[in-house]
């Protein structure tokens, strides 16, 4: 698949979720650079770096997109030919391909220490990293129960209640405005995120703010899963992070649209949960409060807290390592 017919699915959601994103995006790379015919270094990183801006303008939120491009973008730094530049990119992009995949098998077995048998968990959108600690949970022979959402207006829980149903586990499909009436059903709440922010702020798909508050209101634990690529070194706090605001006609058909001049249709496709409302951010690292997310950024992505700038810039030269 082309670069240009990846950004496109990207965009369209035709390739959804923020490790899938990732990945896929590192795969365009790799392939770009192998099929790149380009007479000199210069040209060669040129055509690559035109191809990396196409991919981060997908989706603006969901950092691990940025994060994927800038780690496998890192491998032309040291070339001096074309050839090494073509073999640095390859190998950044295996490299985080192979890594994101093993971050998520790691979570998930992080994820389900937290899980007890018995428990009912509510989950939101569709996260691969939160659907596997619950898969991983059951394949431990916990019994447990599942409330899923439907996740309006991109329906992304039709995806999560089958992938749950096919793990053997029972689930519940409800409505997204629905998550107060079960929440005293459920014992925890387990969610992905498309970015956390230095002071652990989560963003994640539009609701989980909600689910998050009514989860803290009943007194249940929110776990958060997360792989170390979605920290935002940029972010002081998550307002910072821009939330991508999706076409109108998601929600409400233009020929319909049409007839009510009136109306503007609002569509953000993410939110941003506070920090105090979450419990456990479960990273390949292992488990760790959202007060200490600055720690993932400090020792996994190689910015030092103290780089940041308390009046709200974004510090330069983000290289994703």
């Amino acid at each position: 698949m082309t670069v240009p017919e990846t950004a496109e699915k990207i965009k369209s959601m035709e390739i959804r979720g923020a490790g899938r994103i990732a990945r896929t995006a590192a795969e365009a790379l790799r392939d770009h650079a192998l099929s790149l015919a380009a007479p000199d270094t210069a040209a060669f990183k040129k055509e690559m770096e035109q191809a990396a801006a196409l991919l981060v303008s997908t989706r603006p939120t969901a950092v691990s997109l940025p994060n994927a491009v800038h780690y496998v973008m890192a491998g032309l730094d040291p070339s001096v030919n074309v050839d090494e530049a073509r073999n640095g990119v390859i190998h950044r992009a295996e490299q985080f391909i192979q890594s994101s995949q093993h971050a998520v098998e790691r979570i998930a077995g992080f994820g389900a220490r937290h899980i007890r048998d018995g428990d009912v968990i509510l989950t939101h959108c569709n996260s691969e990293v939160a659907l596997g600690c619950m898969i991983e949970a059951r394949r431990q022979g916990k019994e447990i129960e599942v409330f899923a959402t439907e996740v309006r207006p991109r329906n992304q829980g039709h995806i999560t209640i089958r992938t749950l149903n096919d793990a053997g586990i029972k689930t519940n499909f409800i409505v997204d405005s629905a998550v107060r009436s079960f929440i005293n059903n459920v014992n925890l709440v387990i969610v992905g995120a498309d970015a956390v922010t230095v002071n652990g702020a989560v963003v994640n798909k539009i609701g989980t703010s909600q689910v998050a508050h009514t989860a803290a209101e009943a007194r249940v634990n929110v776990i958060v899963a997360a792989e170390t690529y979605k920290f935002a070194p940029r972010t002081v706090v998550g307002e910072l992070i821009e939330i991508e605001e999706r076409p109108p006609n998601e929600v409400l058909p233009d020929e319909i649209a049409r007839t009510l001049p009136n109306v503007t249709v609002r569509n953000p496709a993410f939110d941003v949960t506070p920090p105090e409302y979450i419990d456990l951010i479960v990273t390949e690292q292992g488990a760790i409060p959202p007060q200490m997310a600055y720690v993932i950024i400090r020792e996994y992505l190689g910015w030092e807290i103290g780089e940041f700038n308390p009046g709200g810039g974004s510090p330069a030269g983000f290289n994703g390592e």
